[in-house]
């Protein structure tokens, strides 16, 4: 039956892949029954055969006889029952209690054993896919439990994302003289998932710790090998790894023999020779192969009738190198469109993209799935599966059985590309979320600025907010809000600032006006009280003083020009140039009494324009001239009564 669905998904392919959509509408079957006839959970009918067959241009004749033989096959052989305990693992590692099935390892484990002894800090090293996880769980465990009366307790633990946080107090020894030993799995977690670099720091020192004489703890980590440049960023810790540890290569051929024909013996099963020899061929130079051999064994298992595991089998589950994929590609198959998008989902958040690193599996918790409005949805996804052995689900953590799903299955390596920078920012967000619930929602834990200005255009559409937990939902909305309220007390803090602004620059610019109207005000006092001591001053008969109170008008004109100023000053240049300068001419100036109309004149003080006048009572042989609205005249030395009585005398214009 599954050799005759991977035949029928084989014809699909090499029809160019058409949807089961585009197939529906010729087939005349609904999408569902066709997706299930290559499904190989059940035999599909003859009639769902032929329409298949059609829609992807086979030949109905040759696949009306292949239906047959295959409906025969099914008929006689013995269907597997699912509750019946595989004899391999899968994509699942080996625990304490598989020991009984782990095979191929005897040499390994017996070292480590032997270093956990004479050490306490031993690491375990090796590239991915090498079984380190196995040897540790299903071989050292079981080796250190013979020694029970040496050992107080044994502890297996992950790092995640809070390694000290989490695991504190497993690294305190147990009571009792004895030792405790304590197993780090996947000790590259520190480096991948922790991202505090002091609790990281702070967890391996705790680990370090062990290595003192007088300590009652003795460690045990196992690390990818690619990350042996990261631990040896710590010095103490590259120390420790120089000291005492185990390189995981590898199996020889021998030991994968092993490890393929003693599970089937032990469940009395049989492999043909055939399908022994290819498997060791093919996985011998393998990297990181030994996940892609013990799944394609246990799917050749499930495909296999009878007692012996066969090649026809093998190549029915894809082989060593497309056995995970098909597995993959057929649990996706059977879901609906609703259930593949929450299973795209679901995966992403198993994955730690790689920043310079390959990329990682991610346990979370269970609790971080609830994607969907009906959990019901993930419940069937998740199960869907786990029983596909894609997955692990352990108490209330999710895991991907392997990382060698990652690269191993291509729609999800094409998954992880297209949303890789999105998947780096949704780590970080959700540790960040979930440090904001621990702070009790406090509003110093939100993010703001760049990163949440990233956040919100990697998570814009409905669909791209599916991928979040209510959590990080909630997280983002508390973030958005209070840039808002931020922005709006900004405002609010402009708009104040603006107010005031605009309020001090017309309050001083009324103070001015007030104070220089009180200036003006007090210009105007004082100037008005010298033009009043200059009228008076003028007034006097001193010549003294009226000189010093023309001195003063100026002076009070200058303090303030006002009206009265003004007329001040007007009466002193009027006294200036009658009094003044009317008593000190400086040259004679006459007038020939007969001509009348021509003046020999000369300059008087600098002045060349000049009115001539002549009063009524002239006598000849006298001189006037006028200079502006002042005059000048000589009369051969009068005394100053004679000029004051001649310039009270009327004039009349002469030129």
């Amino acid at each position: 039956m599954q050799e005759f669905a991977y035949a029928l998904r084989k014809l699909r392919q090499e029809a160019d892949s058409p949807t089961y959509r585009q197939m529906a509408r010729s087939a005349r079957y609904s999408v569902t029954t066709l997706s299930q006839a290559a499904a190989g959970t059940a035999l599909p009918s003859l009639a769902v055969t032929l329409a298949y067959v059609r829609a992807c241009g086979g030949n109905v004749p040759q696949w009306e006889g292949r239906w047959k033989q295959a409906h025969e096959a099914t008929a006689l052989a013995e269907p597997r029952d699912d509750r019946t305990q595989p004899p391999y693992q899968g994509l699942a590692r080996f625990e304490p209690d598989d020991h009984d099935r782990f095979f191929g390892r005897d040499t390994l484990v017996d070292v480590a054993r032997t270093l956990v002894g004479e050490h306490r800090f031993t690491a375990v090293l090796g590239p991915s896919g090498s079984g380190k996880s196995s040897l540790l769980r299903a071989g050292l465990i079981p080796a250190l439990r013979a020694r029970t009366d040496d050992l107080a307790a044994i502890r297996i633990l992950t790092p995640g994302e809070h390694p000290l946080r989490t695991h504190g107090p497993a690294l305190d020894p147990a009571d009792g003289d004895a030792d405790t030993v304590v197993l780090v799995d996947q000790f590259e977690e520190v480096f991948t998932l922790c991202h505090d670099p002091a609790e990281r720091a702070a967890f391996i020192d705790r680990l370090l710790a062990a290595r003192e004489p007088a300590g009652r703890l003795r460690v045990v980590i196992a690390v990818r090998a690619d990350f042996y440049g990261h631990c040896a960023e710590h010095r103490a810790l590259a120390d420790a790894l120089t000291a005492s540890s185990l390189l995981v290569g590898p199996m020889s051929e021998t030991e994968l023999r092993e490890a393929v024909v003693q599970p089937a013996r032990a469940a009395g099963l049989i492999v043909e020779r055939d399908l022994t020899t290819r498997l060791i061929s093919e996985t011998k130079d393998e990297p990181g192969g030994l996940p892609l051999l013990s799944h394609v064994l246990l799917e050749t298992w499930r495909r296999s009738r009878g007692r012996t595991l066969t090649v026809a089998a093998y190549e029915a589950a894809g082989g060593l190198h497309g056995a995970i994929a098909q597995t993959a590609e057929t649990v996706h198959t059977q879901l609906t469109d609703t259930q593949a998008d929450l299973a795209r989902l679901l995966l992403l958040r198993l994955i730690a993209p790689g920043e310079g690193a390959p990329d990682t599996r991610r346990p979370v918790p269970r609790c971080e799935l609830d994607l969907a409005e009906d959990t019901g949805d993930v419940d069937q996804v998740l199960d869907r599966l786990a029983r596909a052995r894609l997955i692990t689900l352990d108490d209330d953590t999710v895991d991907l059985a392997h990382e060698a799903l990652i690269p191993a299955w291509p729609r999800l390596r094409g998954w992880i590309d297209a949303d890789r920078e999105r998947l780096l920012v949704h780590r970080r967000l959700t540790e960040a979320a979930h440090t904001w619930a621990q702070l009790h929602h406090h509003r110093d834990a939100l993010w703001r600025g760049p990163r949440l200005t990233a956040a919100e255009e990697h998570w814009t559409t409905p669909s791209q907010q599916q991928s979040l937990t209510s959590l990080e939902r909630d997280f983002l909305r508390a973030g958005t809000a209070a840039r808002r309220r931020a922005r709006r007390l900004r405002r609010v803090l402009v708009a104040v600032v603006s107010v005031l602004a605009v309020l001090a620059s017309l309050a001083g610019g009324l103070a001015l006006q007030q104070h220089r109207t009180a200036e003006r005000q007090y210009e105007e006092q004082e100037g008005r009280k010298a033009a009043m001591a200059a009228v008076s001053l003028m007034a006097s008969p001193s010549g003294r003083d009226r000189v010093l109170g023309m001195k003063l008008s100026v002076a009070a004109w200058r303090i303030a020009s006002v009206e009265e100023t003004r007329a001040v000053l007007s009466q002193a240049r009027y006294i200036h140039y009658t009094s003044e300068r009317l008593s000190f001419p400086r040259d004679p100036v006459t007038v020939d009494p007969e001509e009348g109309e021509e003046l020999r004149r000369t300059l008087f003080k600098g002045r060349q324009t000049f009115k001539i006048f002549l009063a009524d009572d002239y006598d000849g042989g006298k001189g006037f001239t006028g200079m502006a609205d002042a005059l000048c005249a000589y009369f051969g030395g009068p005394s100053r009564q004679e000029w004051n009585s001649i310039l009270r005398a009327p004039y009349r214009d002469v030129c």
